[in-house]
């Protein structure tokens, strides 16, 4: 048996709801990752599961374990095909201008001593696209619906503060000054649903309820 809530499982694939604030890796200084559950998550069979994406520590929901090498090739370059259908939510630390809308940019990453590394919005750099929704409003802040094009780094992060103009409430990066880290214990950011076609076989398809903190700050996924 596993602690991690499994949300879909098949002879190829397991889609785990990660909680949010657990690394997949095991940390450099130490404590809990993912990683410590991967023997449970055989299930069994005889490899670990091997993560097909990345989705940062502090995001919940959504990760697709690959549950043996051939299927990890095929899932890898369905990411790579831009074949994914991912559904994101997030919670803004204030509410953005209009309902819905496209955001491209290009994103570069940088790093320095004082602040280690994080994206920026750069012409020279990568191109990402996330398609965006404002879902509801409750006490100033908003519930957005993400669904990116794209898999870039801290995509949907940079996005909020550069291209909405409104960072992800909590987040220690790229919350605006006096907002980093505040409002909330982690980034407020939920993997809520994915989808990866497959030739010859039903998709695999989950989704992963909204977590309590979320819903403690009064929102719902209706």
């Amino acid at each position: 048996m596993t602690d991690i809530p499994i949300l879909f499982e098949d002879g190829e694939a397991l889609v785990i709801n990660k909680p949010g604030g657990l690394p997949i890796e095991r940390p450099r200084k130490g404590g809990r990752s993912l990683e410590e559950h991967f023997e449970q998550l055989r299930l069994g069979f005889q490899r670990d599961p091997v993560p097909v994406h990345r989705i940062d520590t502090d995001t919940s929901g959504c990760l697709l374990l690959a549950r043996n090498p051939k299927s990890l090739k095929r899932f890898a370059k369905s990411f790579e095909e831009r074949k994914v259908e991912k559904r994101y939510l997030g919670i803004l630390a204030g509410v953005p201008e209009g309902e819905e809308g496209i955001i491209e940019l290009s994103l570069s990453k940088i790093s320095s001593a004082e602040k280690g590394w994080r994206m920026i919005a750069a012409k020279k750099g990568k191109a990402s696209i996330t398609h965006w929704r404002l879902v509801t409003v409750v006490d100033g802040r908003a519930l957005v619906e993400f669904r990116p094009e794209t898999g870039r780094t801290h995509q949907i992060r940079i996005h909020c503060e550069a291209g909405l103009g409104i960072p992800l409430l909590g987040d220690p990066v790229y919350g605006a000054e006096g907002l980093r880290g505040k409002g909330a214990a982690r980034t407020m950011l939920h993997a809520a649903a994915i989808t990866i076609p497959r030739d010859g076989k039903p998709p695999v398809d989950a989704a992963a309820p909204m977590p309590a903190d979320f819903t403690a700050l009064g929102f719902s996924d209706g």
